[in-house]
Order: structure tokens, then sequence, then C-alpha cells
């Protein structure tokens, strides 16, 4: 026999979520995401605004709250023909495309989420997210117990170093100091050499320029298109000049930059997300590429860091030849991930999953 529920019973039940959906980008979303992980707080307003300047799409955002407090924000934008109804989270690729929830943010928050968004798509686009995020995680075990199907396709590992355990160990080794004054010693031959670190404001007075300088001498400019570029008008320079525009995003943000006689040589760009440093990007100006001024200065730029507090790195995807070497280890798998509503589509859905899977970069 079911024992009845007590007044104090339901006193201790946690209130109900209630759900909205608001056109454009809902200011709920700075709240959400400085009540979230450290790791998280960037995913700010700001960013997603940036995201919308640089890359185009009208955002709605799915708030839910709990006894006035907003739990989870995820804003989305429309994708591909209208008549499917598909939908992608905006922001940067770099470091992940994510939404900000609340570390305490329960399972009938994210259920109630799904309800809403199912009035709003037939399939929503996640990532690419790590596979350790806890937000994307939870709405993605959402979905599948509300019968959505659920594709992933892989994008890449990421590398991760562990910052704490190499200061433990005695990083950087004497040996690699005495190659990096050597280093040092034939590169100021070229002019007087000046290390600095740019916080936001630094960067957003003339610092992304001198970024984009290196970028537009480097590799990735004699080499590809140009639009893989961070910082340069034709790449996505215009996001992250936007995002720099809030105080609180501009102070996450930090660059290292080697200048040789006045001249950008070098740059290390990173969010620091708490103790967690998200390495973003790095260059250098291959006319000083004999004596190694991107290694001379992101190993000043991790000594910097561990000196701040800083006890991990996430160096993301990309080469891992350079990262290896510095001590940087495999970390969580980035994929993409797609849901969509129960009900034939679906079906469609699960019987495409092949598809979905082979369009990503395999293992």
């Amino acid at each position: 026999m079911t024992k009845p529920m007590r007044l104090a019973d339901f006193e201790r039940l946690p209130p109900a979520a209630r759900v909205a959906v608001v056109d454009g980008l809902s200011g709920a979303i700075d709240r959400v995401a400085s009540s979230g992980p450290e790791t998280h707080r960037f995913l700010r307003y700001q960013w997603y605004a940036a995201a919308l300047a640089a890359y185009g799409g009208a955002a709605r955002t799915i708030v839910v709250e709990r006894a006035g407090r907003p739990e989870i924000a995820i804003p989305f934008v429309s994708i591909g023909p209208a008549l499917l109804r598909c939908a992608a989270i905006p922001g940067s690729y770099w470091p992940f495309r994510g939404f900000p929830a609340r570390a305490d943010a329960t399972p009938d928050g994210y259920a109630l989420l799904l309800e809403a968004l199912a009035g709003k798509v037939n399939a929503l686009r996640i990532g690419p997210v790590y596979d350790d995020d806890p937000a994307a995680g939870a709405l993605i075990d959402a979905a599948r117990a509300q019968g959505w199907a659920v594709l992933d396709r892989f994008v890449a590992d990421s590398f991760v170093l562990d910052m704490a355990a190499q200061a433990a160990e005695g990083w950087p080794r004497n040996s690699t100091l005495r190659k990096n004054r050597f280093h040092e010693k034939h590169l100021a031959a070229h002019g007087a050499l000046d290390w600095r670190f740019l916080d936001g404001a630094a960067l957003a007075g003339g610092g992304f320029d001198q970024l984009a300088a290196i970028e537009e001498a480097s590799w990735i400019a004699a080499r590809t298109d140009g639009r893989d570029a961070k910082f340069t008008q034709t790449g996505h320079g215009a996001f992250w000049r936007m995002a720099a525009t809030d105080p609180v995003l501009a102070a996450m943000l930090q660059a290292a930059l080697l200048t040789v006689n006045g001249k950008p040589a070098a740059f290390s760009f990173d969010i620091d997300a708490g103790t967690l440093k998200y390495a973003i990007a790095n260059s250098y100006d291959p006319a000083f590429a004999k004596h190694s001024p991107g290694k001379l200065l992101y190993y000043r730029n991790l000594a910097a860091a561990l000196a701040g507090g800083i006890t991990k790195v996430d160096w993301g995807a990309g080469d891992s030849g350079y990262k290896s070497v510095i001590g940087a280890t495999k970390g969580p798998a980035i994929r993409d991930w797609l849901i969509v509503r129960p009900g034939a589509l679906a079906l469609l859905a699960r019987a495409m999953r092949g598809l979905w899977r082979r369009s990503g970069q395999g293992h």
C-alpha cells in the first residue's frame, strides 16, 4: 500500500519549473552562465550576439526557470530549408558550441525544455561539444528518455595539458630552458624582442589587429583562402572583436604577443575560464621560423598561466605533434550531435544514422 504524502513531504519537493520561448536572445543567458560551471561562463549573451552579427541568423531562446531563477537558456537559429524546421545552437567553433545551464539544473527542467523545443523545431544540432559537457550531456539524456532520435558524429580528439602534474614533475625541464635561451639569443639578432600579455581591453584597443597581421603573414594566408583565420577581416575577426565588447568576456580573453623591433612576430590567444585555459589559436610570422618564435612564446605563456593559477590547458583539436611534446595527452572526444523529435522523423533519422556518422571526421 502506498504511503500517503504529508504536507512536509510536499514542502521538500523542488518548486515546479516553467519554460518560456523568447524571440531573440534572452537577457537570462548571462544570469544562467554566471551560475554555471566556470568552464562554461564565457557562454554569455554577447558570445551569441557576436556569432549572429558575424555569421548571420535570427535567434530564439528557450529559458527554463524555477522559483523565478533561470536555470537553462538555450539559444537556437534556423538552418537549412525552412520547410525542414531544423535549428542549431549559434556561437563560435572555438572552443565549442554549447549553451549555459546551472550545475544544479534538474532532469525535469531539461524535459520541459525539450517539450518546448519540439513545438518549434523538428531537429536540433548541438555542437561540436566535448563528450563530458554537462549541459549537452543532460539534454541528450533527456532526449533519449523522451523518444527523440539521437545521432552523433566524431569530430576530433581533444588534447589536454595537466599543468599541475607537469609542474610537480619539474616542468619546464632545464634542457628545454637552455634550448629556448639559445633560440632567443639568435632571434634577438633580428631586433629587440618584446614579450607582452594583452587582456580583452588591450586586444579591442588594437591588439586584435596585431594578431591579424601575424595571421596575414603566416602559412594560413599563403596556403589557404584565409577563411579559417581567427582575427582577420576575411576570417573570424568580426566575431572576436564584438565578443570583446562585453567586459565580463573581455576579462576572460588574453593573448601573449611577441614583437621583434616592433613588428608582430608570434601570438597565443586563449580564454581563461577559472583554473582552465582554452588555447584557442597561435601563429607566427614565417620570417622568424628558424628560431621557433611560436614555441618560445607559448612556453612563456604557459609559465605565466601556471603562476596565475591555471592548472589545466585545453588545446582542443588539431595538430597533436607539438602538444604531445610539451606534455599534452588525449582528452575527451569532440562530437557533433543531432536530436530529432519523436515520430516519423525520428524513425527516418535513425535509419540515416550511418550517413550522419560518416559525414564526421572518422577515428
